[in-house]
């Protein structure tokens, strides 16, 4: 299916052919915005007008100060058909290059796409005053050139525009009936500029030039030579409006090409008519004896008087007589087993209008016809107000009668709004008249009158006027809704408002308007009610009971109209309106009393009086203040444990009038703002216990009272207080060693310490015999019953440490030790030694305990640390001392620690001169105990001292080495033996881990040279460096001598040459398209692009790319003028290559206007892939 033209984006298609050209295209057709699709658009198109809001943006633009032009562009006017020229010049004394200009139309048309006949633009420079002159010039002007135009021009970041207006006056002369074939007909046909369609000249009613007779065109004839580019172009020229049908019955004619043997001629592949001709079908048989028969949409035709067959030797004749659109079909005439067929066109002629519209002058309310005749029954007509279409519906107020020939456009009681100028429209002509609706003249028979009316009553408002027309009520401005209380009346001329049960809010000014005049009926209405005083919200006495130093505001509602005066009083003492603690305010539906802080003092009766014009009321009330207790005094913490307390406290002195109910109590921590809830429920007594407190945390209590109006203010706090426990004893105590004077026990921390911490320990003891004692329990622990005194203090300070000695005691002497815990609650209970201690010191002979891995050597590399603990044991404590290979340790290079448990020997960073054996000895008195450690410290070997090579034969090699001098204090592990050849001395390892000092190296490549070497290897690894052989081993082969081949340097030079073309590519108007392509050449090609053969140059819109070979041209948001034959052209030394492809535009002529009549995307995607698929030589 061949794609339709491409348009411009504001087309739109012609319902009707053209009999003959249009005069000269229009520069730049503008149309207004149309409405929704599925209407017919009623735009009025104008070529010359901007909108109004570029009238304050050109006189904005020409009030600033010119950057760049010398000379602007000046407002001009012509006439239809003369010449005109627009001149704008640009100093160029600091410019290095051409500015860029470009010549604008309204808002955004660029007119460069415009030149051809009517339009042409030139630019001149002048050397010697280095000007440029820019021009612009409009060849025979038309009423649609006349608009708002803008010149701007460019040069790097320098930019300077102007606006300029032309002005063309219509030529003298008469101006003829408008055709609208012509304006529906494409203009320009075979000029530069054709290819615009010329609406404005419709609407303005411009000249139109007479039309020529063209000769008879057969449409499908044209259609099959026709490129499908030109297919639309063919029907907008020749009125074809099922386009897409016929395309497809040419498609179907175009597949049968196989020749027949029964037809020595066919029919030909389609035929035209005019509505109401005649067409001759005509076919000739190779045998005249066959039958022939003739077929409609595959239904056969009989002879009729529409239908008249002839045989005129082998010829077949068939002729259809007054053709109508509905003989628009198929048609197959068949001979034998054969067929063949052809298509039908009936071409509807033009409708003109015979009989013209005439201008109507109506009154409101009037019943409108607008008639006009037209050539044709039941034709096509359309009708316009002000230019837009009518459309009638369900909805509308107009209505289109149609009898034959005749069209009638109904308006049902006309308006003021209806006055406006009426057109009609068809496929051949248009008439248009005015119709101007006016009001009639009306008169006030009976007026409304002001009512004054009791609440509840009746009002009736009356008016009459001369017209029988409808109006509006209005109360106070707003619209009157009707309700079952509220009643609008119209009969006749009468208009009544009724309103049932007046209320207060009835009262107001009423109007009423009658419609579509500006006369208005006013009258007042005025409600009034006797005061009333409404205490329904209070208690049976009256009362109101306030809690003393809160707001009282006691609002009683009241009725009355006019609103009522309200005044308080209390023992006949009146209460003001003011700003008074205890005051009155005065509503219209209300009266308040108003008492800012109650006191209990504030108590009584107090009186309210209501007066107004229709009558006065009274009523008392009685005000009761009650207060809530006072706080009770500060409570007392009796008695505290480790979570919980004992408190008490004393009932407040003032209980508020109401007895005391009970009390709340709360708590919070001391450091804490956060008081906390004890008891939800109400606590009798005045004594109470809280409980899971936090041991260690100080807190504070207070009291509430509560009474039947409330809660008093909390008491004050009481005395801080913490809840603390004493810890357990501590455990495991122990001897830990005993001399003549001293005696040093430890111990372990107690198993519960608690929240109060434990600030340290007291140790004690005493003789033993100074009094009598219990002996040990079961368990060991002594119960010892002693009288303090008897108990000595060991430590006059508190102790954080678990051990201490006890100095001072006599020799011999037996003690009892206990120690206690104590924190802030106090000491623990005591902690025994389950035996007396003899004082006296015990000598223990010194004995090393050395570690299992240091039983045999220690070995560690270079620079590592070495960090060796040896326990000991021995009292009292030993003197140590250590030799290495027996010299005394230099302590430079070896630190030696040592505590009376161990010794520690330690060398930061390790040397091999720190190697040997180290001897350790303990001495206590006269014991004596010794042991030994070997340290060794390695490092990597150095290299073999020599590699020889002992013989070569065949593929083989023998080696041998000797030793390296310094095996890194290790013994060696193995040799690692490599090859190189001579040429790339690139080694390769050949035997790794290799113990022996010779070796034989096998399957050598015969005719290269080698080099080996060979690395030592120990614990620590590989040698840093290896040793070479001095001599190279060549491995000939016996008889022949190997030559060595000679090669020329390779010609890496190549002539540009793509490796991936450019391909056609579709691209959607305001998106970004990039075109693609990758190129291969030494020397590097440079790199051109070029649009329709003019090279690219400066031009922002383009960007290009270029990266390892990949050649990109990026187009910055294209329009339909992009689309185009893009070049990329690759040029080195060695030659020059290009390469093409097509740029196709979406968004253009084609893709607006299937969009415009409806179709939706997707269909459009899918019709662009069948006419790709279908037509694939020509994309």
């Amino acid at each position: 299916m061949p794609e339709p033209t491409k348009k411009e984006e504001n087309e739109v298609p012609a319902p009707a052919p053209a009999p003959a050209p249009a005069p000269a295209p229009a520069l730049a057709p503008e149309p207004n915005k149309g409405k929704e699709a599925g209407t017919t658009p009623t735009k009025e198109w104008s070529l010359g007008e901007s909108p109004a809001a570029e009238e304050q943006d050109k006189q904005n633009a020409n009030s600033q100060l010119s950057t760049l032009f010398v000379e602007k562009p000046q407002t001009g006017s012509v006439k239809v058909g003369e010449n005109i020229t627009f001149i704008a010049k640009v100093k160029a004394e600091d410019l290095l290059r051409k500015p860029t200009i470009k010549w604008f139309k309204g808002k955004w048309m660029d007119l460069a796409s415009k030149a051809g006949k009517h339009l042409q633009l030139k630019e001149t420079f002048e050397r010697q005053t280095r000007m440029y002159t820019f021009e612009m010039q409009i060849i025979k002007a038309k009423e649609n050139y006349a608009g708002n135009y803008r010149c701007e021009v460019t040069y790097k970041d320098k930019f300077d525009s102007c606006t300029f207006d032309l002005e063309v006056h219509e030529s003298t002369g008469t101006t003829p009936n408008i055709d609208i074939r012509s304006a529906f007909k494409r203009s320009g046909e075979g000029q530069e500029d054709a290819g615009e369609l010329d609406f404005s000249g419709l609407l303005k009613r411009r000249e139109v030039k007479p039309q020529e007779e063209e000769p008879e065109v057969d449409v499908w004839e044209l259609l099959k030579n026709a490129n499908p580019n030109e297919y639309e172009k063919i029907a907008f020229q020749y009125g074809i409006t099922d386009l897409r049908g016929m395309l497809r019955r040419l498609k179907r004619m175009r597949r049968v090409e196989k020749k027949s043997a029964a037809f020595a001629k066919i029919l030909d592949p389609a035929y035209q008519v005019d509505k109401g001709g005649r067409v001759r079908f005509v076919v000739e048989l190779a045998d005249p004896k066959l039958e022939v028969k003739w077929y409609k949409n595959g239904q056969e035709i009989r002879p009729s008087t529409k239908y008249i067959f002839e045989h005129k030797g082998c010829e077949r004749i068939m002729f259809i007589n007054n053709c109508a659109l509905t003989d628009d079909s198929e048609y197959y005439v068949t001979a034998g087993d054969e067929k063949c067929s052809t298509e039908l066109f009936v071409r509807e002629p033009p409708i003109m209008v015979t009989k013209q519209l005439e201008d109507i002058n109506a009154y409101c309310g009037e019943r409108v016809e607008l008639e006009c005749e037209v050539s044709e029954d039941d034709a096509n007509v359309k009708w316009f107000k002000n230019g837009e279409e009518i459309i009638p519906g369900p909805k509308s107020r107009y209505r289109i009668k149609v009898e034959g020939k005749k069209h009638i456009l109904i308006i049902e009681g006309a308006t003021k709004a209806d006055s406006a100028e009426y057109s009609v429209m068809t496929t051949g002509g248009q008439s248009s008249a005015k119709l101007s609706v006016d009001l009639k003249p009306l008169k006030i028979l009976t007026p409304l009158t002001d009512q004054t009316v009791n609440l509840g009553k009746e009002i009736c408002l009356k008016c009459e006027i001369s017209e029988n027309i409808s109006g509006k009520w209005t109360k106070n401005g707003l619209p009157v809704q009707e309700s079952d209380r509220l009643k609008v009346i119209h009969k006749g001329r009468i208009h009544k408002l009724v309103i049932a049960n007046a209320l207060t809010e009835d009262e107001g000014d009423y109007v009423f308007a009658p419609d579509a005049y500006s006369v208005t009926l006013p009258a007042k209405v005025h409600v009034v009610d006797p005061p009333k005083i409404i205490l329904d919200g209070l208690d049976a006495d009256n009362t109101v009971t306030v809690i003393a130093g809160s707001k009282l505001r006691l609002e009683i509602p009241v009725t009355g109209e006019p609103p009522p005066k309200a005044l308080w009083s209390r023992a006949d003492k009146a209460i003001m309106e003011g700003s008074g603690r205890i005051r009155a305010e005065s509503y219209p539906d209300s009266s308040t009393l108003v008492i800012d802080v109650a006191e209990r003092d504030d108590s009584g009766v107090y009186h309210i009086n209501l007066k107004n014009e229709a009558g006065e009321a009274h009523a008392s009330i009685k005000i009761k203040v009650v207060d809530i207790p006072d706080p009770p005094v500060a409570p007392n913490v009796t008695d505290v444990g480790d979570d919980w307390c004992i408190m008490n406290w004393e009932p407040p002195v003032y209980d508020g009038g109401s007895p005391i109910l009970g009390y709340f109590i709360e708590r919070k921590k001391k450091q804490s703002s956060r008081w906390m809830r004890l008891n939800f429920d109400l606590c009798k007594e005045t004594t109470f216990e809280p409980k899971k407190m936090i041991e260690g945390v100080a807190y504070e209590v207070r009291i509430f009272a509560v009474n039947a109006v409330g809660i008093s203010k909390p008491s004050m706090p009481s005395k801080p207080f913490v809840p603390l426990a004493v810890t357990s004893p501590p455990t495991l105590l122990a001897v830990d060693s005993v001399t003549d004077t001293t005696v040093t026990m430890k111990w372990r921390p107690p198993d519960q310490i608690g929240a109060a911490g434990l600030d340290g320990y007291v140790l004690e003891y005493c003789f033993e015999g100074s009094t009598s004692a219990k002996q040990s329990d079961e368990n060991g622990e002594a119960a010892y019953d002693l009288p303090a005194e008897d108990w000595i203090v060991a430590n006059t300070d508190l102790i954080d440490k678990t051990k201490f000695t006890i100095t001072g005691l006599p020799t011999d002497a037996k003690i009892f030790v206990r120690v206690k815990a104590v924190n802030a609650a106090g000491a623990s209970e005591p902690k025994y030694y389950s035996q007396p201690i003899l004082v006296k010191e015990i000598i223990e002979p010194p004995k090393i305990r050395i570690p299992r891995h240091l039983k045999q050597t220690y070995i560690r590399r270079v620079g590592e640390a070495v960090n060796l603990v040896i326990p000991f044991q021995g009292k009292p404590r030993p003197e140590l001392t250590w030799k290495k290979d027996g010299a005394e340790i230099d302590k430079n290079q070896i630190n030696i620690r040592n505590s009376e448990t161990d010794t520690i020997i330690f060398i930061r960073k390790a040397e091999r001169s720190h190697s040997g054996k180290y001897d350790l000895q303990v001495k206590v008195e006269k014991f004596v105990e010794t042991a030994s450690i070997d340290i060794q410290i390695v490092d990597r070997p150095g290299p073999p001292q020599l590699v020889k090579i002992e013989d070569v034969w065949g593929e083989n090699v023998a080696l041998s080495w000797i030793p390296p001098k310094d095996d890194g204090n290790a013994a060696i592990t193995g040799y690692t033996i490599q090859k190189a050849d001579k040429k790339s001395m690139e080694w390769f390892t050949v035997i790794e881990h290799y113990h022996r000092t010779n070796a034989t190296i096998t399957e050598l490549v015969i005719g290269n040279e080698y080099y080996f070497r060979v690395f030592a290897e120990n614990m620590c690894g590989l040698s840093e460096d290896a040793t070479m052989t001095k001599e190279s081993a060549v491995i000939a082969k016996d008889g022949k001598i190997y030559k060595n081949p000679v090669y020329e340097d390779f010609d890496f030079t190549e002539a540009p040459m793509f490796t991936q073309p450019l391909v056609n590519t579709y691209a959607v108007a305001g998106y970004n398209a990039t075109l693609n392509c990758s190129v291969r050449g030494n020397p590097k090609p440079k790199i051109t692009w070029m649009k329709n053969k003019v090279a690219i140059v400066d031009d922002p819109r383009y960007r290009m790319f270029s990266n390892q070979g990949v050649c990109t041209l990026e187009i910055r948001k294209p329009s339909p003028y992009d689309g185009g034959t893009y070049c990329c052209k690759a040029v080195n030394d060695l030659g020059t290559v290009e390469i093409e492809c097509k740029l196709e535009v979406k968004g253009g002529l084609s893709f607006c206007r299937l969009l415009l009549q409806g179709v939706p995307p997707n269909i459009i995607d899918s019709y662009l892939r069948d006419l790709q698929s279908s037509n694939p030589e020509e994309y």
